[in-house]
């Protein structure tokens, strides 16, 4: 019987096992052989060979691209971290209907009812030099003339980032604020405690399960973003994506898959780290 009912569970299992080793792991093999193979001016050949590689960590370039990579991941991580809380915070704590939380819920993925590029797009004619965001200091006496920084550059990228992924951040914490008890908010308030004193030491700990699968979905989608990277900074700026797009655009596909296997490598890295701090499968 046992036997049966083991066999039954990989029957059960076998069309989405067939479809993960098509679409996912296929592809990824394919990628990591490709990366070990040759490339001329003209030509890709097939060899086994660590030149890609060697060239990739022999760069200066490619540290400082992941170098970038990692402080844009950081920073978007912060700001994401820090709105996605506060709205999870007010909807799950401060908003007593459920009616009117499924209304502000619905209202934050408004959005994402449009294109990603459509949404990181429409901050340029906001934030250029004869922009909405210029004309208004200007017009209030704040500054005396246009801010260049506020287009193509480091800001513009990360206040895309964040626009773009907060979502990804308030939905699994507000998930996670949901399956709190009342009563232990109750309790603490009860013992004595502070308002700050029950967010640090109640709220925070039952929510890490929460913030740490939005950190994993926000530190992935932005260090493999490269079209964000390249219209908000005017492609003054790089990352990993950007340096595998440009490769692309060059026909040097096996450096582009040594690069990429770099990057997956150190994104499942930085995954295994953060999966040691909570177990998210309760949260699963």
């Amino acid at each position: 019987m046992l036997s049966n009912r083991h066999l039954s569970g990989w029957v059960l299992a076998s069309p989405l096992a067939l479809v993960l080793v098509i679409f996912l792991v296929a592809p990824i093999v394919m990628i990591t052989v490709v990366s070990f193979w040759g490339a001329t001016e003209f030509s890709i050949y097939p060899a086994f060979q660590f030149d890609n590689y060697a060239f990739l960590f022999g760069s200066d370039v490619t540290y400082r691209v992941f170098l970038n990579t990692f402080k844009y991941a950081a920073i978007t991580w912060v700001f994401t971290l820090l709105i996605g809380f506060t709205v999870a915070y007010f909807l799950a704590f401060h908003v007593r209907s459920l009616k009117w939380q499924i209304a502000l819920f619905l209202l934050c993925t408004i959005p994402f009812w449009t294109s990603n590029i459509i949404r990181m797009i429409s901050w340029i004619p906001f934030l250029g030099r004869n922009g909405l965001a210029n004309s208004t200091l200007i017009s209030w006496g704040v500054i005396d003339e246009p801010l260049e920084w506020l287009l193509f550059s480091d800001f513009s990228v990360i206040l895309a980032f964040v626009h773009l992924y907060t979502l990804f951040m308030v939905v699994p914490i507000f998930n996670t604020m949901m399956r709190i008890d009342k009563s232990l908010i109750e309790a603490a308030a009860d013992a004595g405690a502070s308002g700050w004193q029950t967010l640090w030491h109640v709220i925070i700990p039952l929510t890490k399960p929460g913030i740490m699968i939005g950190t994993i979905f926000v530190v992935t989608l932005v260090m493999g973003d490269f079209i964000t990277v390249r219209f908000m900074s005017g492609s003054q700026s790089a990352n990993v994506g950007r340096m595998i797009q440009n490769d692309i655009g060059l026909l040097q596909y096996p450096s582009a898959s040594a690069t990429a296997v770099v990057l997956l490598i150190t994104v499942l890295m930085i995954i295994g780290i953060l999966l040691r701090f909570v177990d998210i499968r309760k949260e699963l």
